[in-house]
């Protein structure tokens, strides 16, 4: 048998606890509409996704598809927002492409579009992996995360009140040598363009110094590190920044197996920034990936999987349970995203608030042992 056939059955006997409603209504503040991360839901019926978003408890759901074409931005605009605004926020994004042609006067010519994009109803802006990776100047040189030339976009973001959500690295693993040591070998095989060794792409470290730095720069702007802070391994590395920075947020979203496969540590990490978490998937309008951080953020299960798929993509491991009390879960559900994301949409606010429809039966007790 080939090692890469193997798949053991775990015969462990732990409780379990599938539940199929959060605790909580949920603002998705990281996730996907239109293919290929999103399953192509832009050019399905919009009352098939939201029929699809209620049987998740999910309330408001953020689309960081919007890209930086107009064209695109004001198709998701019109399709979601426009057509029911309680329920949807799109961001907008860089057309980085445009620097080599534009040289010096790109910056101020994005902090334009940005304005723009912000008039059309464009909520935040949406920084994708390219930047610090492969975005070039008109000289041909990589563009660093905290160079000074972009200072005009980052204080416009803050004038206008649009927060930045920011994916800067990958998993460390993906810049790692692709030998018998790298724990994301499997995935790496399967997605060669996902490996950015250095050289010739810059270090892992360099990239995180340098966002730390963008952050840090500027005080006045909402960034937001997409998948925990870009740095799901070493929480705290993250919980430094947060604590260096107060305009400093992070998502959860596309690391659930970072965070299970560490449950201590995170559980302690979601204790101290309950104020600083917001909930994201990043896998679409999935309802049981969405049931799978329910589960991980409201009972002590142990050992289970983070995904369906078999062998899972991420890492051959499981995860457990942290079992967040009432208060954590309410603010990483709703009340962080409320205050970070729509603080002026209050259209949106109000549909958050109202309660659940349902209230499951098979509730976990919360930290204080007390059921809900």
């Amino acid at each position: 048998m080939r090692l890469q056939d193997y798949r053991p059955r775990s015969q462990l006997v732990v409780p379990q606890t599938p539940l199929t409603r959060p605790r909580f209504p949920v603002v998705d503040a990281h996730n996907h509409l239109a293919a290929p991360f999103g399953g192509g839901w832009d050019r399905k019926p919009l009352a098939a996704l939201l029929e699809r978003l209620d049987a998740a408890g999910v309330r408001h759901y953020v689309d960081l598809d919007g890209g930086w074409g107009e064209a695109l931005l004001q198709t998701h605009l019109e399709r979601f927002k426009a057509r029911a605004p309680e329920r949807f926020s799109v961001f907008t994004g860089v057309a980085w492409e445009y620097w080599p042609e534009l040289g010096a006067r790109f910056p101020d010519w994005a902090a334009r579009r940005l304005r723009q994009h912000h008039t059309w109803g464009a909520d935040g802006l949406k920084i994708w992996k390219s930047f610090g990776l492969q975005v070039r100047d008109e000289q041909g040189r990589l563009v660093p995360v905290d160079d000074p030339r972009l200072q005009v976009l980052w204080e416009t973001a803050a004038e206008l009140h649009m927060p930045v959500l920011i994916h800067v690295a990958d998993p460390v693993a993906f810049f790692e040598p692709i030998d018998a040591t790298n724990e994301r070998w499997e995935e790496l095989q399967a997605h060669p363009d996902w490996a950015f060794p250095s050289p010739p792409y810059p270090s892992f470290h360099s990239i995180l110094q340098a966002f730390a730095r963008l952050v840090q720069r500027h005080p006045h702007t909402i960034f937001i590190g997409a998948h925990v802070g870009n740095y799901a391994e070493h929480l705290a590395w993250v919980a430094r920044l947060l604590d260096a920075c107060p305009n400093f947020y992070i998502d959860i979203s596309a690391r659930l197996n970072e965070l299970g496969r560490q449950p201590y540590t995170a559980r302690r990490f979601f204790l101290r920034y309950a104020n600083r978490i917001l909930f994201g998937l990043d896998a679409g309008p999935d309802v049981a990936a969405y049931r799978l951080y329910y589960r991980f953020l409201e009972t002590d299960d142990e050992y289970f999987p983070y995904s369906p798929e078999e062998p899972p993509p991420q890492g051959r491991w499981r995860i457990y349970g942290i079992y967040l009390p009432a208060d954590v879960l309410r603010r990483v559900y709703m009340e962080n995203a409320l205050r970070v994301l729509l603080s002026r949409r209050p259209e949106a606010q109000a549909w958050v608030r109202k309660p659940l429809a349902r209230i499951r039966d098979n509730a976990a007790p919360d930290a204080q042992g007390a059921l809900p």
